[in-house]
């Protein structure tokens, strides 16, 4: 099979790297687990797979280039994947292969340990992956993957406690960085953020004795599952024969959580903190109105993540909202074999203006982010064409200076438009009218933090913005990459 073609037109958005599901008390858990992972789909899209556990077949497992629905919806798969606990995986590159996913890398990854089989499934990303793999190496361990996920197998595989839980907060006590994990064993569903709580997990009660752990409350609705709560941050459960047992396995910390899985990542139908995704995108967008209003005739999003702060921006300002671009479908990242010819196509095979709509009129565009800055370049070509009289950006985060180590795909720092131009330049690069960003305060406040940000305590993560990260990047300062000066 010919690997997982990346979209050759999305490479100007951060991407979260990946979902994780695991479910058990249920009969055909795999298949619950595979509707999950669908759910998921938009936190990876180059491959996944499922690890399940029936005590007369064992451990079983299936990975898979690309979709969730075109790989896991099949009588021939799922068949091999019987029993009532299962875990699963949907992902993207970051650490591990870049490009092209290698079937290796794709997790859940497990094996045999002297103490019974386990498999793990991991959403983050490890920051002193690199020291720990040369350590380990050195002292024997073989690596089957490029993932840093594969670390902890080895580090559970050396612990001498005398069980699979055990080994599990043993092995990372052991890491850095960020990372919720769903591990199974034969018996037992684990679930545990790391002392940050920089990635997202929750629980979920599905029938009467069935559990579920997942990256989004989304993927609680599509099987009908309640959500109970949230895992917190440096918490770990234990589920086993319908009981929940919850630990303390590291020192307390304040919390760190990603503030980007409130601007992107997450699906604005899922809930973070009992907040709705949604209304903090919406509020995100009445702060830019009061923060960068402007004279314009219509506010249009940038389809579809700039979707919810478009509409936040026109309530508030009163600019009429309006679809000025509309969005194919019905692109998928298999749609074509990406030759320089169609490359140069850019977003029109993905975005087209409605030019009855724009001309003439003075459009306000609303996009949750700028990256590179390429694909805002296109759009106000696309739209200066479509006869607009001026085009203006609003962007529903605050610039992004600084690389994300933490479980996101992000360009290196001096790729990053904001790294090296100011707001203004930016402007100039791109070629609007005018370009303004929501500030840290304001994302703070749409977020429920009514004071905004307070700097010598935030109360997410927000590196990408600050360049102050919560856990130093050891493997990168390693290599040579400076973080930024204390203020």
């Amino acid at each position: 099979m010919q690997p997982f073609l990346s979209h050759p037109f999305d490479d100007d958005k951060l991407r979260e790297e990946c979902g994780i599901f695991g479910a058990i008390g249920v009969a055909d858990a795999a298949s619950f687990v595979a509707l999950g992972l669908h759910a998921l789909q938009h936190r990876g899209q180059e491959a996944g797979g499922i690890v399940a556990y029936d005590p007369e077949e064992g451990f079983n497992s299936a990975r898979r280039f690309g979709y969730v629905r075109d790989n896991f919806t099949k009588s021939d798969v799922m068949q091999t994947l019987p029993g009532s606990l299962a875990i699963g995986h949907v992902r993207y590159s970051t650490q591990g292969s870049k490009g092209h996913t290698a079937i290796r890398d794709v997790q859940p990854f497990g094996g045999e340990f002297s103490v019974g089989g386990c498999a793990i499934a991991h959403n983050g990303n490890l920051t002193n992956a690199a020291a720990l793999r040369r350590q380990l190496i050195e002292r024997g361990a073989i690596f089957q993957s490029s993932s840093d996920t594969e670390c902890i197998i080895h580090l559970m595989a050396r612990s001498m406690q005398k069980t699979l839980a055990e080994r599990i907060k043993d092995a990372l006590r052991a890491v850095e960085g960020a990372f919720s994990i769903i591990a199974m064993t034969r018996t037992k569903l684990i679930g545990v953020r790391d002392p940050l709580g920089v990635r997202p997990l929750v629980l979920g009660r599905i029938g009467e004795h069935g559990h579920v752990l997942a990256s989004e409350t989304c993927a609680l609705d599509i099987i009908g599952a309640t959500f109970l709560r949230e895992i917190e941050p440096g918490e770990m459960v234990v589920i086993e024969k319908g009981e929940i047992a919850s630990s303390r396995p590291f020192a307390p910390a304040a919390p760190r959580f990603c503030v980007f899985e409130h601007v992107y990542f997450s699906r604005p139908d899922s809930l973070i903190g009992g907040r709705s995704v949604y209304e903090t995108r919406r509020q995100i967008g009445v702060e830019l109105a009061r923060e960068a209003p402007v004279a314009a005739d219509l506010v249009c999003p940038v389809p579809d993540s700039g979707t919810p702060a478009a509409i936040g921006f026109s309530e508030e300002s009163g600019i009429p909202f309006a679809f000025g671009i509309v969005r194919n479908q019905y692109v998928g990242r298999t749609f074509i074999e990406p030759t320089e010819q169609i490359r140069n196509m850019g977003v029109r095979l993905k975005l087209n203006v409605n030019r009855a709509l724009v001309r003439g009129r003075r459009v306000v565009l609303v996009d949750d982010s700028v990256v590179r800055g390429t694909t805002s370049r296109k759009i106000k070509e696309m739209i200066l064409e479509a006869g607009a009289a001026e085009v203006h950006f609003r962007i529903a985060s605050p610039p992004t200076a600084w690389p994300c180590f933490y479980g996101v795909d992000t360009p290196e720092r001096s790729k990053l438009l904001a790294a090296t131009m100011s707001e203004d330049e930016m402007r100039d690069w791109i070629g609007v009218n005018s370009l303004k960003f929501v500030s840290l305060d304001g994302l703070y406040r749409a977020a429920g933090e009514a004071q905004g940000r307070d700097p010598a305590a935030p109360r997410f993560c927000d590196a990408c913005f600050s360049g102050q990260y919560p856990v130093a990047p050891s493997d990168m300062i390693e290599n040579g990459f400076r973080m930024k000066a204390a203020e």
